[in-house]
């Protein structure tokens, strides 16, 4: 039988747009700009629902495969440029900094985002924290997003993690967690709704950061993620 402290994750592995920055609805709007720049109407509510997975997946999910297929890459290259025009709007999310530095007290920090590496590079900068995280991985670190646990387990890996702990705002990150065998802390930062995210899985969830300065992380830290979690999410 392994021990209590044998099964004590050692690791908190966080998201990093809408969980430490306020990011979210700005990756909607430059989605939804990318899109009618090709022709293409989807209502707001959809693009929004569809954030926390990576743009590899998202084009296909909203548009279909055969726009995928026809102009994946066009729409991600137009996203790029739309975002790039709303990223210094982004703001750190209350309490970033203080979760991340006292986290870092007891535990192994790495980041883990499905976001391209330059603009995950600023939002670390802009809330503070480069010197307190392991790592940082991004999209270009695994060949699949999330909901696949890919980012987290290579954020784990190179962080020198035995196990982990993840925070995030999405059910897509929920869904990522549990494939890895990991429970996550969920935020309501990214829109999604407290029960929707505890029916995906979440071992807790908070309105906010700060919120989670006074979480029991020492009963987090031998949580297991609930059966059912690693379920493919609600696609918007």
């Amino acid at each position: 039988m392994r021990s209590r402290e044998e099964t004590r994750h050692d690791t908190v592995l966080l998201d990093v747009d809408g969980t430490l920055v306020d990011s979210t609805y700005h990756h909607a709007l430059a989605w939804h700009r990318a899109f009618r720049r090709h022709d293409i109407s989807l209502p707001m509510w959809r693009v929004h629902r569809s954030i926390g997975m990576g743009g590899d997946r998202l084009v296909g999910v909203l548009a279909g495969d055969d726009v995928e297929q026809r102009i994946g890459d066009e729409l991600r290259s137009a996203w790029h440029e739309e975002y790039a025009k709303l990223a210094d709007e982004v703001e750190p999310l209350p309490g970033a900094a203080d979760l991340v530095r006292t986290l870092s007290r007891r535990f192994t920090v790495a980041l883990g985002s499905s976001g391209k590496p330059e603009f995950t590079r600023q939002a670390v900068d802009l809330v503070g924290v480069r010197d307190d995280v392991a790592v940082v991985t991004t999209s270009e670190d695994a060949p699949s997003s999330k909901p696949a646990p890919d980012i987290l387990e290579i954020a784990l890996q190179k962080s020198g993690g035995r196990s982990a702990i993840v925070i995030g705002d999405s059910t897509f990150d929920v869904s990522s967690a549990a494939r890895m065998g990991a429970p996550c802390v969920a935020i309501r930062t990214g829109g999604f709704g407290a029960d929707e995210l505890r029916d995906a899985g979440a071992v807790l969830v908070a309105r906010g950061l700060p919120d989670l300065l006074d979480a029991d992380w020492d009963e987090l830290a031998r949580m297991q993620p609930p059966p059912g979690a690693s379920d493919e999410p609600p696609l918007p």
